[in-house]
């Protein structure tokens, strides 16, 4: 049985405006184990990004954050650690590709020069040896002419080369989990399925265990391991890539599948997309939050919050109405 690396446990996550508080994660609990590539997906607002990262203090500055519940990573407790203490673990446990590079890289210092500074820093090693540590790095994730590229300005670089230094940025410190948010957006299919298939490489040559955060139904069927689908903060269901991808429950997910051409034969749905809008976070009613928007609610779903059952086969899906149809005792 593999070793769990990143365990999630009753998550919440408000978040506080000057006029305004939202709900953005609602006790949430999921799990990562090592050299596994879990995938988050959902509309956009869902709370995958804010989920993923506000336990390791990464929101923008001024976004005023309470945690509750666990966010445990290789046996460490997230939640309430102290700043500088949560710095430090995050450089040698975290590495994190951001969705846009030009804001996590420095556009005045040279590509090579900030990996060798980010190995040097969290691994110890001489400038000469952070140095080829940094050629190394640009190597391994597909980057032609490493010396050159060394001593190249973010600007002079393309999207896709860009996102390879990233990723580069992401394992300088030899992290035990990488979380990639967004990692292929704004960039063509062809150098989405180079990069996907490089964070699949990484993840089968050096067992390290990727959190994959999309709602790129097609990066999830290319990289992942398993499946959380959130919805308006809440996990509606869970379980392998092969469960949800071919058989979803959840009314939830059969729309998100079948707002995308590939997945929508598979699943013997027609429409193209999710009627409605997701609800407003920061007025949010008791039962299901998909009630307003699901062709099967009734009115125990708008009356108490949907809790996730975990199945025979492992998955977990929190809707009592779908799983009553297919047979099972809820």
């Amino acid at each position: 049985m593999s070793e769990t690396i990143y365990a999630i446990n009753n998550l919440v996550i408000d978040l506080y405006a000057p006029t305004v508080s939202i709900r953005a994660v609602d006790g949430v609990s999921f799990h990562a184990d090592a050299g596994e590539t879990v995938a988050i997906v959902g509309e956009s607002g869902s709370g995958k990004t804010v989920m993923t990262l506000a336990p390791l203090g990464l929101l923008p500055e001024g976004v005023r954050v309470d945690l509750r519940g666990s966010a445990r990573v290789d046996g460490q407790e997230l939640i309430d650690m102290d700043a500088r203490a949560l710095s430090r673990f995050r450089g040698g446990t975290f590495g994190v590709v951001f969705q846009d590079p030009m804001s996590a890289l420095n556009p005045m210092l040279k590509v090579g020069p900030q990996l060798a500074e980010q190995a040097r820093r969290h691994r110890g090693l001489s400038i000469k040896e952070a140095r080829e540590a940094a050629l190394s790095l640009l190597a391994r994730t597909g980057i032609p002419d490493p010396e050159d590229r060394y001593n190249r300005y973010p600007h002079e670089m393309s999207g896709g080369m860009l996102q390879r230094v990233m990723i580069a940025l992401a394992l300088a410190a030899q992290p035990k989990v990488l979380i990639a948010d967004e990692p292929t957006t704004a960039l063509d299919a062809t150098v989405q399925a180079q990069i996907l298939e490089l964070l699949r490489d990484i993840q089968r040559r050096e067992q390290i265990t990727i959190i994959l955060i999309t709602h790129d139904i097609g990066a999830v069927a290319a990289a992942a391991d398993r499946v959380v689908v959130l919805y308006a903060g809440r996990v509606c269901e869970e379980g392998s890539v092969q469960q949800v991808l071919t058989e979803p429950i959840h009314p939830y997910t059969q729309g998100l599948l079948a707002s995308v051409p590939d997945f929508r034969a598979r699943i013997g749905r027609a429409t193209t997309e999710i009627p409605g809008l997701p609800p407003d976070q920061s007025r949010l009613a008791a039962g299901c939050r998909f009630a307003d928007r699901c062709p099967k609610t009734q009115d125990s779903c708008r009356e108490r919050r949907p809790e996730l059952e975990t199945l025979s086969d492992g998955r977990q899906v929190a809707c009592p109405v779908s799983l009553r149809e297919r047979g099972y005792h809820v």
